[in-house]
């Protein structure tokens, strides 16, 4: 089965994108045809820094790899090294009806929240559809958030395919409802746009402040606490087993606990369990020559299949003559 993602290189990585989608990515490279790429186009929606932009796309591939993507298990590489995303882009644009994209919930989010509305926030969900549908994907791991993306990946890909044929795949995406929405400091989906995250790869001092910034509830420590609406139980829960959680769970409804005291366990969870990670994404940050040289090699190899999708188009629409 060949599954696709990607991630966007626009700001530091947090425990949202770890859990939402990294995590399940790096699995999936053992036992799928894994494409995985730095979806640095998408970012150029929020950041308009070039050097920053440069700068988090090697940070990005760093963290990737230093989490556990192998580019000999997977197919590794960054959005722009293959332009025909952006023709494919063009030709799905003429399939795409207006009332489609008003549709989409991520757009009127970002946009009420005081993003400025532009084409490339508004036609957002075309290049996303690109990505998905020039590599054939079958399963698209995603964040609730993102599954209207995916639907509106196979409406545009239906209207393609009963036009010139079968010439795509129509992609499923894949949710894991334990992790759908990782939430952040305020409750809300954990989201650099929001400002609510916990970011791996900091010093101490700063992640331990951002995990004490968990909004909680006005409970007394001597009184039960429902795990159910406590952000932090939310979050510490993704680095335990099922036996692990129960006991956390039956320490919260007992009482005689502060939400700090949790918080302070928390934090020495995170610190700990991304300590080794941290190390190996240090030494490829001290090596962008071979960096790069992962990166390319991988957008060859995502070229390859790429350009096999496009000649179809290309052909099927009159684009080759």
């Amino acid at each position: 089965m060949r599954v696709l993602s990607g991630i966007q290189p626009s700001g530091s990585l947090h425990l949202g994108n770890f859990f939402g989608m990294m995590k399940k990515m790096i699995e999936h490279q053992e036992n799928h045809e894994l494409f995985c790429f730095i979806a640095n186009y998408h970012a150029m929606t929020s950041v308009s820094d070039g050097k920053a932009l440069a700068k988090g796309t090697l940070e990005a591939a760093a963290n990737f790899l230093a989490l556990g993507m192998d580019p000999e298990k997977s197919i590794f590489w960054v959005q722009s090294d293959v332009p025909e995303v952006q023709e494919l882009t063009w030709a799905l644009s003429n399939f795409t009806p207006m009332g489609l994209l008003e549709r989409c919930h991520s757009f009127k989010d970002k946009t009420s929240r005081g993003i400025a509305a532009n084409h490339g926030l508004f036609a957002y969900p075309v290049l996303m559809a690109a990505d998905i549908l020039l590599y054939q994907s079958e399963k698209v791991p995603v964040g609730k958030d993102q599954k209207q993306h995916v639907e509106v990946t196979r409406d545009i890909a239906i209207k393609f395919n009963n036009e010139y044929g079968d010439i795509f795949t129509l992609p499923e995406p894949e949710i894991d409802e334990d992790v759908a929405t990782v939430p952040g400091l305020d409750g809300q989906k954990m989201s650099k746009s929001y400002g609510n995250t916990i970011d791996l790869f900091q010093e101490e001092k700063a992640l331990r402040k951002q995990i004490m910034r968990i909004v909680t509830d006005p409970t007394p420590v001597e009184e039960p606490k429902n795990p159910d609406t406590c952000n932090v139980f939310q979050i510490y829960r993704l680095f335990m087993d099922k036996e692990q959680e129960a006991d956390l769970r039956r320490r919260y409804e007992a009482g005689g606990m502060g939400y700090g005291e949790v918080k302070e366990e928390l934090f020495v969870t995170v610190r700990d369990f991304f300590a080794p990670y941290a190390e190996r994404r240090k030494e490829l940050l001290a090596n962008t020559d071979e960096l790069r040289s992962i990166l390319a090699q991988g957008a060859e190899k995502a070229r390859h299949t790429a350009l096999k999708t496009l000649r179809k188009v290309r052909k099927k629409t009159g684009l080759a003559y």
